[in-house]
């Protein structure tokens, strides 16, 4: 993020590149920058003859190359943006020529999505050097919770971290996704709120006692009759929490206890960098540690992994999802 914040205030200062090329899994970074761009670098009136907007799919890098070549009509220069651009990917290598000199008066942003370029090419070398090349990386779960936190700062709101925990459980590490519910919340909640546990069930519609979170939670406690609940809840919900899903939670999560049991530095801290958690789960990581030795750890991944094969159709026939998830908690708690 403070890479992003640097470019920004390079580009209101005018130290401006000939040439963005921004790239990487995240595309969150990628369209706010290229938002920026698209949006500041022209005034209004010069964008109707010097900004023009090219997708991936419709052009060829030469076609690219012939409109970054042209001269701005009226301004200081034109802006040049190829959205989707990982659509190009099998001749991206052709813009090497241009890259080597690229036009002084035009700004050319490619929005290269999802992938990156092989850093051993020349291409990226070039990049480096004549433009600014940016990569925009996934975040790992434990990192999310405190961008939520950044990213509502400056909108004056805060978030309690159950609330982030939930939604990072929910929507995983996809800032976008993520940052269009903020937005939601944002519409509907006054400045100065901390967004907390029934905001996120209210308004996005995710339940704050029968979910993922709190399943694996009671399981981590072994609370029997609320794990048993919300086993119930997700058979009677099946579009909502496939059995797949649910499996494949709980296996990560006696993996990752597995992982923590082997770990000599077991501080909150380092806990939730070596397993890539959010800290905010270290405390129930705590619990089930107690609560599950090594080997009974070691037994429950294998018993998951059973039912996990179940659930698919193999080697059962056609069993209920309620059966396999009381099956699951059996072979756990017992």
């Amino acid at each position: 993020m403070d890479e992003i914040v640097k470019i920004i205030s390079d580009i209101k200062s005018g130290n401006i590149k000939p040439i963005y090329f921004l790239m990487g899994e995240e595309p969150y970074y990628i369209d706010k920058l290229t938002e920026y761009i698209e949006d500041n670098i022209l005034t209004e009136d010069e964008k109707g003859f010097n900004q023009m907007v090219l997708y991936g799919r419709d052009v060829t890098v030469e076609d690219i190359i012939s409109h970054a070549k042209r001269y701005p009509m009226m301004a200081e220069r034109q802006v040049v943006i190829v959205k989707e651009a990982q659509d190009l990917t099998k001749t991206i290598e052709n813009l090497e020529k241009y890259a080597e000199n690229p036009q002084p008066t035009t700004v050319l942003v490619i929005a290269y999505k999802y992938k990156t370029l092989d850093k051993r090419k020349k291409l990226t070398k070039i990049l480096e050097k004549n433009g600014l090349l940016f990569e925009s990386k996934k975040l790992y779960e434990n990192q999310v919770a405190s961008w939520i936190s950044r990213v509502l700062k400056p909108k004056e709101y805060t978030i309690d971290a159950k609330a982030a925990a939930m939604l990072v459980e929910f929507l995983g590490t996809d800032l976008s996704r993520i940052n269009n519910e903020l937005e939601k919340l944002q519409i509907i909640l006054p400045k100065g709120t901390q967004i907390n546990p029934i905001h996120i069930e209210e308004n996005i519609g995710f339940s704050k006692d029968f979910n993922v979170f709190e399943f694996r939670k009671a399981i981590g406690d072994r609370n029997q009759l609320q794990a048993y609940r919300i086993a119930e809840h997700f058979a009677q919900n099946k579009k909502e929490y496939p059995i797949v899903l649910t499996t494949g939670m709980v296996f990560n999560f006696f993996s990752s206890l597995l992982q923590y049991h082997g770990l000599k530095d077991k501080s909150a801290g380092n806990v939730a960098k070596v397993l890539k958690i959010n800290p905010y789960f270290v405390k129930d990581y705590d619990i089930a540690l107690k609560n599950y030795p090594m080997k009974k750890v070691s037994a429950i991944v294998a018993a998951i992994r059973e039912i996990d094969l179940k659930s698919k159709g193999v080697g059962a026939n056609q069993l209920q999802e309620s059966d396999l998830l009381k099956e699951m908690l059996v072979k756990i708690f017992n």
